[in-house]
């Protein structure tokens, strides 16, 4: 049964079991997308999408598609392509550029699920040190890039464009090395897609998953800018 969140509760979830089978992982209707309130979404497992015009929903889907960093598949003619100096990737240099980007209409999509509420939520969180993004240039031209939510040593991806050819693999293949040497658990990619399955993305149970998170996200985390020419300043 669809669960409506108390505005006044930024605290508390249903339980991820009590999520709809169908369709997938649909838990809770209503709240708010406050720093708690989302912080909290994501350490239980749990997160927002919706469209325009539709009140928020929370998702939890079973089975839960995952990345370990370590395990991140890097194809040959991908290698060849880090390996060339016709770009350069960093982290945190522009985050509303690249949920922007995200948030673009896509060819193949109609319309977008940030709506403006969402991209505002998540600029507070990296005002926080909590959200935080790859990029990927090439001169002074964002090519590709992603975003998603750190709570501890737990990477929760949100989104990915390219605006050229393996943009998006560039930088996931980037965060993947710097989260792995950080010690970082798993990056959950949330649904299956051949695309992150291809770069060594599985699916697991959702108990297996939030197992996982009870694990990373308690301990200590980075929450601050991991833009590191911000850092050296």
């Amino acid at each position: 049964m669809l669960t409506l969140l108390d505005p006044q509760d930024r605290i508390h979830f249903p339980d991820v079991s009590q999520a709809m089978r169908e369709p997938n992982g649909l838990l809770a209707v209503g709240g708010d997308l406050s720093t708690t309130r989302l912080r909290q979404a994501y350490r239980h497992g749990i997160f927002p999408w919706y469209s325009e015009g539709d009140p928020i929903l929370w998702w939890s889907p079973d089975p839960r598609s995952i990345l370990v960093p370590e395990q991140v598949h890097v194809s040959r003619s991908l290698a060849k392509r880090l390996r060339r100096a016709d770009h350069r990737v960093t982290f945190d240099r522009d985050f509303a550029g690249v949920i922007r980007a995200c948030a673009a209409p896509r060819a193949d999509e109609a319309g977008t699920w940030l709506v403006a509420e969402m991209i505002e939520a998540y600029e507070r969180l990296h005002a926080q040190g909590l959200a935080h993004s790859v990029e990927v240039w090439r001169d002074d031209e964002l090519i590709g890039g992603l975003y998603g939510v750190a709570v501890g040593k737990a990477f929760f991806g949100e989104s990915m464009f390219s605006r050229a050819s393996d943009g998006s693999k560039i930088a996931l293949v980037q965060l993947c090395r710097r989260l792995a040497e950080w010690g970082f658990g798993l990056i959950d990619c949330q649904m299956h897609t051949h695309h992150l399955q291809r770069m060594g993305a599985v699916e697991v149970p959702r108990r297996d998953f939030i197992d996982r998170l009870e694990r990373f996200c308690t301990l200590p985390g980075h929450d601050h800018s991991w833009d590191d020419e911000a850092r050296n300043r």
